[in-house]
C-alpha cells in the first residue's frame, strides 16, 4: 500500500437495549508504547478517508466493511513523527486525522497485532484511559452526537 498523508481514527460503539453506549478501546501492543486509543491508521493512495476508515476497522478489529459509520465533524493536526516520520519529505510536519465513529451489533472483535487487548467501556471510562487528546476530542463528539441523536450513519 502506497502510503496517503492522511491517518484515520475509528471508535467503535455498541448501543445497549437499555439504551447505555459502550466504547471500545484499544491497547497498543507494548513496543509501541501500549496505550489505549480508537482504532487509528493511515490511508492508502486514492482512498477516500471512509474508505481507509472502513479498511483499518477491518484490519485492526475485523469489523465488517459494511457496518454504519459515522463521519465526526472533529479531526486533528498529528505531527508525522508520531505516525511513520517523514516519509513524505522534511516539509511535511503534520497530516490530518480524520474521525468516524461506527456501530457494532456484536461485542466480540478480532484483534490484529497492532494491539495486545481491547474493551468496552463507558465514555467516562473511556476519557480516563485514552492517551491522545485528539481520541478524547473525538469520543466526545461521537457520544453527544449519539446521546443527541445528531448526525447519521454513512
Amino acid at each position: 500500500m502506497d502510503r496517503a498523508p492522511f491517518q484515520v481514527l475509528i471508535f467503535p460503539y455498541r448501543v445497549l437495549p437499555n439504551d447505555d453506549i459502550l466504547y471500545a478501546v484499544f491497547r497498543r501492543d507494548l513496543s509501541t508504547g501500549g496505550y489505549w486509543q480508537g482504532i487509528a491508521g493511515g490511508g492508502a493512495v486514492g482512498e477516500s478517508e471512509l474508505e481507509a476508515a472502513r479498511r483499518e476497522a477491518n484490519e485492526e478489529a475485523g469489523i465488517d466493511l459494511n457496518s454504519e459509520y459515522v463521519r465526526l465533524d472533529c479531526y486533528a493536526m498529528i505531527p508525522v513523527v508520531n505516525v511513520c516520520g517523514f516519509k513524505w519529505g522534511k516539509s511535511v510536519l503534520v497530516i490530518p486525522e480524520y474521525c468516524f465513529g461506527v456501530r457494532i451489533k456484536h461485542e466480540n472483535l478480532i484483534l490484529s497485532s497492532e494491539h495486545m487487548e481491547y474493551q468496552w467501556v463507558t465514555y467516562q471510562e473511556a476519557l480516563d484511559i485514552l492517551h491522545w487528546d485528539s481520541n478524547k476530542s473525538a469520543l466526545w463528539e461521537l457520544d453527544y452526537r449519539l446521546r443527541e441523536k445528531i448526525g447519521y450513519p454513512m
